[in-house]
C-alpha cells in the first residue's frame, strides 16, 4: 500500500490503534530474563490478544522465541505461515474430535487435556506409524481443562496409555497467580509437584504471565506468558514493570455547547449541571469500547484528563471538553483513550473488567499502525 493510500485509509477511519512491536519485544526480553533458566514461550491466542499475531509472532521469533501457544486449531493453521518450521505451535484446546490429521498436516502440536484426546492422538500416531509430539495438561485445581486425578491414575495404570506419543511437557495452569498471596497458588504448586513426582521423566510448565512474577519455584522448564507481553499488569496492586504496547486514539466528529439541564446520550443518563462543551468521538461499543464505562470513562487530551459523559453508543462516545481549547477538539482531531497516562489496566478498572477483555475486544474498524517492526515486515 502506498503512503498516499495509507494516509487516505487513516483519514477514512474513525480511530487509530498504534501497536508498539518494539515494546512487545522488550517485554518478552524482560520475561525471558526473569524466567531464566526456564525457556520462555509466547501465548499469541486470540490474534495475539487482538493486536495481530501475524505481526507479533514473527517479531518474537526474531527475539529467539520458539514456543508459541494458541487456543484453537484454526488459530494454529492461520499462524503457521508466519513462522519458520523450527517454531513449535501448541494448540491449548487440543484436537477437536476427528481433526488429528489437521495437526500433522499443518505441523501443529496439541495440548492433550483428557484421556479421550490422548486416545485420539495415540490412534493417529498408530495410523501414521510414527511418534507424535504433544503436551499433556493436568488439572491442579482450576477445574477447567486438563486431566483429572482419576485420569492420571488411569494413565499410570496403563503401560500403553502414551504409545506413540512423545510428551514434550507436562503442564498445568494457575488460577490466581495475579494475586501474589492467594493460597490457591501454593496449593496448585503443591499439587503439581505431587503429580511431577509420579511422572518425573517429563519437563514441566506451570507459570503463566503472572506466574513468572511469583517465585522461581513456579517456573520449571517452560513459562507461558501472554498478557504480560502486551503490557498488562502481572500482579494486582503492584507497579507494572512492563512497557505499554497500545495507544488508542479516537477522532472527534463534532462539538457542541449545551446548557444546564440538557441531556447527553441514550436514556438521558447524563444531565449537564451548567454550561459545557461536549465532543462526540467516533469510538463505541462496536469497536470494543465497553458500554460499562458509560458516565465514568475518561480520555486524555495533551495530558489533560476529560470525563466521558452519557451512555456509550455503538459507534461513538461523548466527552466533556469544556476545559480544552476549541482548536484542539475541532473535527478530525485525535484524543487518547488508551495511552501511557491512561493504560489498558486503568481502562479495565473503569469498565469493571480486566485488561485481557479490553485488548481482545478492540474491534476491526481501527486504522492500525505498527511501530518497531523489523525492516520489510508489515
Amino acid at each position: 500500500m502506498s503512503k498516499m493510500n495509507n494516509v487516505t485509509a487513516q483519514a477514512r477511519s474513525g480511530a487509530t490503534l498504534t501497536i508498539d512491536i518494539g515494546a512487545v519485544r522488550a517485554n518478552y526480553r524482560l520475561l525471558r530474563e526473569r524466567a531464566h533458566p526456564a525457556a520462555c514461550s509466547a501465548v499469541v491466542k486470540s490474534d495475539a490478544y487482538g493486536l495481530g499475531a501475524a505481526q507479533v509472532a514473527p517479531a518474537l521469533y526474531q527475539e529467539g522465541c520458539r514456543h508459541f501457544f494458541v487456543a484453537h486449531l484454526e488459530e494454529g493453521i492461520s499462524l503457521r505461515p508466519h513462522l519458520a518450521p523450527d517454531a513449535s505451535i501448541f494448540v491449548l484446546h487440543g484436537p477437536p474430535v476427528g481433526t488429528e490429521g489437521e495437526f500433522t498436516r499443518h505441523e501443529l502440536t496439541p495440548v492433550l487435556n483428557s484421556a479421550p484426546q490422548v486416545a485420539g492422538w495415540r490412534a493417529h500416531a498408530a495410523a501414521l506409524d510414527r511418534e507424535l509430539d504433544a503436551i499433556v495438561q493436568v488439572d491442579t485445581g482450576m477445574s477447567r481443562m486438563g486431566m483429572s486425578a482419576q485420569e492420571i491414575d488411569g494413565w499410570l495404570a496403563d503401560a500403553h496409555f502414551l504409545d506413540g506419543i512423545k510428551v514434550l511437557y507436562l503442564m498445568s495452569h494457575l488460577a490466581c497467580a495475579d494475586e501474589r498471596y492467594h493460597p490457591a497458588n501454593a496449593q496448585q504448586l503443591a499439587r503439581f509437584l505431587e503429580i511431577r513426582a509420579r511422572l518425573p521423566q517429563y519437563a514441566c510448565s506451570l507459570a503463566n504471565s503472572s506466574g513468572v512474577f511469583l517465585s522461581p519455584d513456579y517456573h520449571f522448564e517452560l513459562v507461558r506468558p501472554g498478557a504480560a507481553l502486551y503490557g498488562i499488569t502481572p500482579q494486582a496492586g503492584e507497579p507494572n514493570p512492563l512497557q505499554s504496547v497500545v495507544r488508542l486514539q479516537g477522532k472527534v466528529i463534532q462539538t457542541r455547547s449545551i446548557n444546564a439541564g440538557d441531556h447527553v446520550g441514550y436514556s438521558c443518563r447524563y444531565t449537564a449541571t451548567g454550561p459545557c462543551v461536549v465532543a462526540t468521538v467516533s469510538v463505541g461499543y462496536a469497536d470494543g469500547w465497553l458500554r460499562s464505562m458509560s458516565n465514568q470513562g475518561v480520555a486524555v487530551i495533551d495530558g489533560v484528563r476529560v470525563p466521558q459523559v452519557g451512555a456509550i453508543s455503538m459507534d461513538s462516545i461523548t466527552l466533556d471538553v469544556s476545559n480544552i481549547d476549541a482548536a484542539r477538539v475541532a473535527p478530525g482531531q485525535l484524543v487518547d483513550l488508551i495511552c501511557p497516562e491512561h493504560p489498558v489496566d486503568a481502562v479495565a478498572a473503569m469498565a469493571h473488567t480486566i485488561g485481557y477483555e479490553v485488548l481482545t475486544n478492540l474491534g476491526g474498524r481501527y486504522f492500525r499502525i505498527y511501530t518497531g517492526l523489523a525492516p520489510g515486515a508489515t
